[in-house]
């Protein structure tokens, strides 16, 4: 208390605004605008940046293992499979940098689990925003690590002695290319994040799809040289048609057929898995 109340004995005087203050304050004109879609999704995925940058132990998927994978296939198979690690590698290194980044795609499932777990989520779903913002937010965000790691491929392979015929443009095509697929299959994940009940659950689920999808292509080999009945498996998996698309783009070819089907793969994903992902997300 005052010493100026003490003297009079009454207590000091509370401003109690008039009703019409209050709603000159609180009229609907002075509120702020709403954030548009892209605004909103551009914030969260500024939230998953920030996130690597306190915790940059995440980027060790993007950079470390990535080099490990190259390093490792090339030598423990170019001189198996091709004349030379160097001669494998003009075939194996797209490859390797689809697998690597489709690999990727996985955490966001596995990071979107563990928002929800902690209960993140369920603040998000509060606010005055487009709906589908945050879920679309954490894919931007992972878009840059899908850059990084097929940027730390290329600089590894470019050391080791690949020599993309197409340029700078043809490898810039390629891994546009890579990023397009990874971002609808990326919706995939989102799904089982949010059906799956831990983080354990959806990276387990996840390694089921991904190993066959993956190690069943022509990521390694050429299907051709694989028995008649798991080359029609081959032929109709997605990976294949990703890493045929890449690969031609990144020689200076053209492939048609397979940009074709890596971009219908890519639209159905986003159509179906995003579908359910905002259904299951707006009844949770």
């Amino acid at each position: 208390m005052s010493n100026a109340a003490t003297t009079t004995g009454r207590a000091p005087s509370v401003y109690v605004p008039s009703a019409e203050a209050l709603a000159t304050v609180l009229a609907p004109g002075e509120r702020p605008a709403r954030p548009s879609a892209l605004s909103a999704s551009l914030t969260f995925g500024w939230r998953a940046l920030l996130k690597i940058k306190h915790v940059p132990e995440q980027l060790f998927d993007v950079t470390a293992f990535p080099i490990i994978m190259v390093l490792m296939f090339t030598y423990l198979f170019g001189g198996a499979l091709a004349d030379s690690p160097r001669d494998y590698l003009q075939f194996f290194l797209p490859g390797i940098m689809v697998t690597s980044v489709v690999m990727i795609t996985m955490y966001t499932g596995i990071g979107l689990n563990t928002d929800i777990e902690k209960g993140i989520f369920d603040r998000f779903r509060t606010l005055p925003v487009w709906r589908p913002a945050a879920l679309a937010g954490m894919i931007f965000g992972d878009v840059l690590r899908y850059v990084l790691a097929a940027v730390v491929i290329l600089g590894v392979g470019l050391v080791l002695g690949f020599r993309p015929d197409g340029g700078l443009m043809g490898v810039a095509a390629g891994i546009g290319l890579l990023v397009i697929f990874s971002f609808a299959f990326s919706w995939v994940w989102t799904f089982f994040g949010l059906v799956l009940r831990s983080e354990k659950s959806v990276m387990g689920v996840s390694m089921m799809v991904l190993f066959p999808l993956t190690f069943l292509s022509n990521v390694f080999v050429e299907p051709s040289t694989m028995p008649g009945w798991l080359q029609a498996f081959v032929k109709a998996n997605p990976i294949t048609h990703l890493v045929a698309a890449v690969r031609a783009a990144m020689a200076g070819e053209s492939d048609a057929t397979n940009t074709m089907w890596l971009l219908l793969w890519s639209v159905g994903f986003v159509v179906v898995f995003g579908t359910l992902t905002m259904y299951r997300y707006n009844r949770r």
